[in-house]
């Protein structure tokens, strides 16, 4: 894995070799940036390029060279067509640089989730972070650091119960995903390296099933429907599988290492898997043969991928500098590509699909992205002036 630090590169010798306090001071001159000043020419993210010794462009052309992508499997990441841009759903609105997220693992990057159009949650270090883009609030809200128990129950603030998942020597704990189950009461499902998926009941603190598999399980994902489990993992191929008792209903085949990201369209048809073969591949349970759509990258593996509420995107994150927002109305085949530098923590769209959020992490310009959805107010405004004008022809010829 490649990471830098962006003004570590890009610095001129005599930055590096004695100008410390300079630079501090610029560190502390970098600012915030709104849509307004993005439009009048500010970086998105601060980045001061007319006093660096590199431009933009060229900065971009030599990390899309250098940039290393982990891989388990050599040569897996080979070329692949990427889909046209030319997409533009998602508008720059704010960049935030008092949150900061951080990566806990450089393969696991689920660390952003948004609950709300203006509420986010984020890891930084060993702390979940809550950010409102609102009031412009950054509130601690779970600090993890610290206290491992057996199994207890707690009276610390935020913390109800605590256990081990498994006491396995190879323990981490890859995914958890939250839902509402059939039955009615808050579960969540933890994906392990011990190659174990557990549904837990969140309100009893009870395991109610343990599915094992025979690798490392890196994610795993709901079908909306509740009765299927999409699961990947260290395998080359992903499984889906029946969400009562962990059988095997069907799997795919297509990737070339292993993968690290799942999610589900809401038709409960269609999902998506995430893969360091820099690409993701769509699926359709209908014909597991072969993938929809495959998705490529444009420098490292897929870490995390998001559908829209109302499924009309797919939202596709690299490890860094990368996130390309997918049509799927349109077969996949046009997508807008967001463009920065740093690690990327997560990435996650709002209940409603209004925002987008990206957590960046880099030592200097570490920030919390927000982009907004895009809507053609113009059209509307023509729609209501022809249906406000054909009311009034109406009235008019009945009164004459």
């Amino acid at each position: 894995m490649y990471e830098v630090d962006i003004l570590d590169f890009v610095m001129d010798d005599d930055e590096v070799n004695g100008d410390e306090a300079r630079f501090a001071d610029d560190n502390e001159m970098v600012t915030d940036t709104s849509s307004a000043q993005a439009r009048r020419g500010k970086d998105i993210q601060g980045i001061p390029w007319e006093r660096l010794n590199i431009t933009r462009e060229s900065y971009r052309q030599t990390r899309l060279e250098q940039y290393r992508n982990y891989e388990n499997i050599p040569l897996s990441g080979d070329a692949v067509d990427k889909k046209q841009k030319g997409g533009n759903y998602y508008e720059f609105f704010h960049n935030t640089r008092i949150v900061k997220p951080t990566i806990l693992h450089f393969q696991l990057r689920n660390l952003v989730w948004a609950n709300s159009k203006h509420d986010v949650y984020l890891m930084s270090n060993y702390s979940i972070m809550h950010w409102s883009s609102l009031s412009y609030n950054l509130t601690e809200i779970l600090n993890f650091s610290g206290h491992v128990a057996p199994t207890e129950r707690l009276d610390k603030q935020g913390v109800s119960f605590c256990t081990r998942t498994t006491y396995d020597d190879n323990a981490i704990t890859n995914a958890v995903e939250i839902y509402d189950s059939l039955s009615g009461g808050k579960h969540f499902m933890a994906s392990n390296n011990d190659g174990g998926v557990r549904e837990y009941d969140m309100e009893r603190f009870q395991l109610m099933n343990h599915f094992r598999f025979p690798w490392p399980v890196n994610h795993s994902s709901l079908s909306p429907d509740r009765k299927l489990i999409a699961v990947v993992g260290d395998h080359l191929d992903a499984l889906v599988v029946d969400s009562t008792n962990g059988k095997t209903v069907g799997s795919v085949e297509g990737h070339l290492d292993y993968s690290f990201a799942s999610a589900w369209h809401p038709d409960g048809r269609v999902f998506a898997t995430g893969n360091q073969d820099k690409t993701c591949r769509v699926w359709d349970l209908r014909n597991l043969s072969n993938p929809v759509s495959v998705l490529k990258g444009n420098m490292g593996a897929v870490r995390s991928v998001r559908f829209s509420s109302n499924g009309q995107f797919l939202v596709v994150a690299e490890p860094a500098d990368f996130v390309h927002v997918y049509d799927t109305n349109l077969n996949y085949e046009k997508r807008q590509e967001i463009d920065f530098f740093g690690e990327i923590s997560g990435v996650s769209l709002s209940p409603d699909d209004e925002s987008l959020y990206i957590g960046v992490w880099d030592r200097t310009y570490a920030s919390l992205l927000q982009y907004n959805k895009r809507h053609n107010y113009v059209l509307v405004w023509f729609i209501l002036l022809f249906w406000d004008l054909g009311w009034y022809v109406k009235l008019f010829q009945e009164n004459v």
